[in-house]
């Protein structure tokens, strides 16, 4: 027997759970690098969306800054300079608050 055809032999025989162990841990490494990071931003943004209220000063997806005027069950108005403009925005355009107490990041 050549040295190749035993190796061959030696592989082939691994138990099946060894086949399988390098998939295993490269779906654990995914989870912990992209899932996992994500769904904690989720909650975080969901919980930020949930502790509106007027007077707090928001940035939309769009770049629009404002204030919180009313508060809607899906959306909000906002009052933006420098005109004073009240413009109605989905809650799921909200990208960051800051309220009126707080410096802005």
């Amino acid at each position: 027997m050549h040295m190749y055809s035993v190796i061959a032999v030696q592989l082939g025989s691994s138990p099946g759970w060894l086949g399988i162990a390098p998939l295993i841990f490269i779906f654990a490494v995914f989870y912990l690098v992209l899932i996992l990071p994500q769904q904690r931003r989720q909650k975080k943004w969901q919980a930020m969306l949930g502790q509106l209220k007027t007077g707090d000063k928001v940035v939309t997806s769009g770049g629009l800054r404002g204030t919180v005027v009313a508060l809607k069950d899906d959306s909000l108005h906002l009052r933006v300079p420098p005109d004073n403009l009240r413009i109605e925005v989905t809650r799921a355009s909200i990208v960051s608050v800051t309220t009126a107490d707080e410096p802005a990041k």
